[in-house]
């Protein structure tokens, strides 16, 4: 999956700038937009919308979303190439989310530099980021693999249900966010990660079976297995924000401010275990760090001294590796190549591991 991460990035680059060029002209505008009734400010489209989302794409990410894509719908015989376009429909949604859901959070940073909405403003990024949910629409009506109609309604129904569902994820994450106690079930947790997180992967998943002809249980499977490798995945990212926060080593190289999660108060499955099982007296202290704006860097180490003294992290990486278990138990009936099998079978592994 490495290797495939390396091979396929640049492309999926190249494509994604097909569908939102650097450079928004009037021909781009007319095609993708529809001819102005009066006139189009191409500059002021420019600023607002391209600039800002190309700012946030050329600072990295993994694209893992996209290549995921590609291996599945490689498996499942479909031609790569041809289908590269579908590639980018989860990966431009994602990075809608991402701007969001910084403006939501109130974060300073994002892959290393400045919040979209601290270096453009908060009008500017939320314009952006929700643009981000519509423009891969664009992709179903071009219809490049040439797709009949009842395949179209299928992705288009799909990607209603999914992107819904995301925002009851995000919904729960910003209430949660806002209480001071943490008072939540790790079902609950679950749910939210599986709506947030998870979402965006089911569309990867039942996207592949979908412009490759499969049926609905396959699209069901690829749609669970795609679920859990990206539950996985959150908690590995809440795990790596605390190791990352503790080894003065490592800090800086992920891409978020120090104790980024414990600033924002973001509950995690770390602190939901943290609290039920922490002497309540250092369990209160941990919500009153998580519940302060203005936490300091010794708050953050101090709430996370109490997740560890309850094993948090070690239960948090226990759980990530269950689930991911569980992910790869979903492909057995599905009929992918043996290359691809073994792809995502390491992919799976890969997000409860890696360490950026």
């Amino acid at each position: 999956m490495r290797e495939a991460l390396a091979e396929w990035r640049p492309e999926i680059d190249r494509e994604i700038e097909r569908v939102l060029p650097r450079d928004l002209d009037a021909d781009y505008l007319a095609e993708f937009f529809g001819a102005a009734h009066y006139e189009y400010d191409e500059a002021a489209i420019d600023d607002a919308l391209s600039t800002p989302v190309w700012d946030l794409l050329d600072r990295g990410g993994k694209r893992w979303r996209a290549v995921a894509f590609l291996v599945l719908a490689d498996g499942l015989g479909g031609d790569p190439a041809e289908l590269l376009p579908y590639a980018t429909i989860p990966e431009i949604l994602h990075n809608g989310t991402i701007v969001v859901d910084d403006v939501e959070d109130e974060a300073t940073m994002r892959r290393g530099e400045e919040a979209v909405h601290h270096r453009y403003g908060t009008d500017v990024a939320l314009n952006a980021g929700n643009a981000l949910y519509f423009i891969p629409l664009k992709i179903i009506s071009r219809n490049p693999a040439d797709l009949d109609p009842a395949a179209r309604l299928r992705i288009y129904e799909m990607l209603t249900y999914e992107l819904n569902r995301t925002h009851l994820g995000q919904g729960m994450d910003i209430r949660w966010h806002n209480d001071d106690a943490v008072d939540i079930t790790e079902d609950a947790y679950m749910e939210m990660c599986a709506c947030k997180t998870g979402s965006l992967g089911r569309i990867v998943g039942r996207l592949a079976a979908i412009v490759t002809g499969h049926d609905e249980q396959v699209e069901e499977a690829l749609a669970r297995y795609m679920e859990k490798v990206c539950i996985a995945f959150q908690i590995g990212d809440d795990i790596l924000d605390v190791e990352h926060t503790i080894d003065a080593d490592r800090a800086g190289d992920f891409g978020k401010a120090f104790g980024n999660d414990i600033h924002e108060g973001k509950k995690t499955l770390m602190t939901v275990h943290a609290v039920a099982h922490a002497d309540p007296e250092r369990a209160r202290r941990l919500e009153g760090i998580l519940a302060d704006p203005a936490s300091t860097e010794a708050d953050v180490l101090e709430a996370i001294d109490v997740i560890q003294a309850t094993d948090g992290v070690d239960y948090a990486r226990e759980e990530a590796y269950r689930l991911s278990a569980e992910a790869r138990a979903h492909l057995d009936d599905v009929p992918l190549s043996d290359d691809a099998r073994a792809q995502m079978d390491e992919f799976a592994r890969f997000v409860v591991e890696r360490d950026a």
